[in-house]
């Protein structure tokens, strides 16, 4: 099948040799059988955690409370499992222990991934995501300050990027499922024109609508890995399993309906369209100044546009661009056809925020100074006896993370012409690494971003590092993690700097 099929292949495609070493001449596969178990415990546990959220009003689902949860918000699985406990301490156990024992089995899963059958991996990803479909409002409130920013300025001609939500009519359905109420909208002008969209469908609808709209989004990534995987010689199989299976994406990032799948989506969406334009430009690298402009490569033009899409959707995919271009400096036209595509996308987009919401952007200067207590800064400050982290800290990690996307464009750029997409994907993949341990604010979800360009990489140790991190998140963001911390005698919340983070939060949450 060719590597641009439009349908995803069931059967397995990979190479013999892999399909003969996972045959054992006799007894049981082990490892078949150990990836089957894994498979098994991500949908099953996917399941119990839905199940659980949508029954009652518990932790599990923030935007609910005794007395209220409506039955649009707990969804079809609402109600199914009377006789649940109600014991907050025991559902965060369940939770928890759940997690672990679905990022065991997901490790199980990329272990043996090479044995087991494609359609028993493309399967279970369809599983989740349908599991998923169906769930209540997982981690955090995110999902409604999205659709309460759109309604501020839709229902009440407020400008969410000069207006804070506080000051907005509390009778709005939206105002009290959302928390961020002293906080102009971070969030980028493409995704904040989206939530305008949705708000004639209602706070129900709008809901759904974006719920519907992150898993169809996750499902296109998948898509689109699988085939950026063929074009780079990697087994698109553990490509998607390692993107499309991992339970933080799954749980925190599609149970919590995050938007972090689109800038992801465009992302990928860019390297694809790079890959596809490779191999049509070979024949024009050589001409001269006047091939560079003409003929237009509407291939790499889209690439470009897909990455100022992907910033305008999340500021955070702007650590991307100069990686790839550092990856074409040798490569005249691709270079300027991508700037050409720049320069349309980032007109497109500022015209698209200018008619919008006139000159101002999101308030990304508010959130930058907010600090997560086991964030990778918050760790290094207590490490160093600061308290957590300080303001001089913040600059020290911010020159840093300067210095590590030059060290990304070297890598970008050095090295012959064999090899080098694959090299601007294993850079781009650190230069998100770059970004996610020097923020203050670090949320579980946000491995998403590194996981696809590592899926895709060539790099083990960018794969390893994902894996790691990932379970550094399970371990601080999962709900009996205080008690974990209590035992260990940690409480970086106490520090007198851990009490202004704490507070400077509150203050937005009014």
């Amino acid at each position: 099948m060719s590597s641009d099929a439009t349908t995803i292949p069931l059967r397995d495609e990979r190479p013999a040799a892999r399909r003969i070493g996972r045959v054992r001449a006799a007894g049981v596969d082990r490892g078949r059988v150990v990836g089957a178990i894994g498979l098994s415990t991500i949908v099953l546990l996917s399941l119990l955690i839905v199940v659980m959220a949508a029954d009652r009003p518990s932790l599990l689902s923030p935007t609910t409370h005794t007395g209220y949860f409506p039955g649009w918000m707990a969804g079809p699985l609402g109600g199914l499992w009377p006789s649940l406990t109600s014991d907050g301490t025991t559902l965060k156990n369940i939770f928890s222990f759940s997690m672990i024992a679905m990022y065991l089995g997901y490790l199980g899963v990329l272990r043996y991934s090479a044995r087991l059958p494609a359609r028993w991996i493309v399967t279970a990803i369809v599983a989740v995501h349908c599991v998923f479909v169906f769930s209540p409002p997982l981690a955090l409130t995110d999902l409604f300050n999205y659709v309460n920013y759109g309604r501020m300025e839709i229902v009440h001609h407020l400008n969410p990027y000069t207006t804070i939500p506080i000051l907005e009519p509390h009778s709005d359905p939206s105002y009290t499922l959302s928390n961020w109420h002293e906080l102009l909208s971070p969030y980028g002008p493409l995704f904040t024109i989206v939530t305008f969209v949705v708000v004639p469908l209602g706070v129900a609808g709008s809901f759904w609508a974006l719920k519907l709209l992150m898993i169809l989004t996750s499902l296109a990534i998948l898509r689109l890995v699988w085939l950026c995987a063929k074009r780079v010689g990697r087994d698109p199989v553990p490509a998607v399993a390692l993107v499309g299976l991992n339970p933080i994406v799954l749980v925190w990032g599609l149970g919590g309906d995050h938007n972090d799948f689109l800038m992801v989506f465009c992302i990928v969406l860019a390297f694809y369209l790079m890959l596809v334009a490779r191999e049509h430009e070979r024949d024009r690298q050589e001409g001269g100044p006047a091939t560079w402009l003409w003929p237009l490569s509407p291939r790499l033009i889209g690439a470009a546009v897909a990455l100022t899409v992907a910033t305008g959707l999340k500021a955070s995919a702007a650590v991307l661009i100069p990686v790839v271009l550092a990856g074409l400096l040798r490569h005249r036209r691709a270079l300027v056809q991508m700037l050409i595509g720049l320069v349309l996308g980032g007109l497109a987009v500022a015209a698209a925020s200018l008619i919008a919401f006139g000159l101002h952007i999101p308030d990304l200067s508010t959130q930058s100074q907010l600090v997560t207590s086991e964030s990778v800064p918050n760790l290094i400050g207590l490490a160093l006896g600061l308290g957590g982290e300080t303001e001089g800290l913040h600059e020290v990690l911010t020159g840093a993370l300067a210095v590590a996307l030059l060290g990304c464009c070297w890598l970008a750029w050095k090295g012959s012409e064999r090899g080098a997409a694959r090299r601007t994907i294993t850079a781009a993949g650190w230069s998100s690494v770059a970004l996610l341990v020097t923020l203050g604010w670090v949320l579980p979800w946000y491995v998403v971003w590194v996981l696809p360009l590592a899926a895709l990489s060539s790099s083990k140790r960018l794969r390893t590092f994902a894996l790691v991190f990932g379970a550094y998140l399970i371990v601080v963001w999962m709900p009996s993690s205080g008690s974990i911390w209590g035992l260990l005698h940690f409480h970086p919340e106490k520090t007198s700097l851990g009490r202004l983070h704490q507070r400077a939060v509150k203050e937005l949450l009014n």
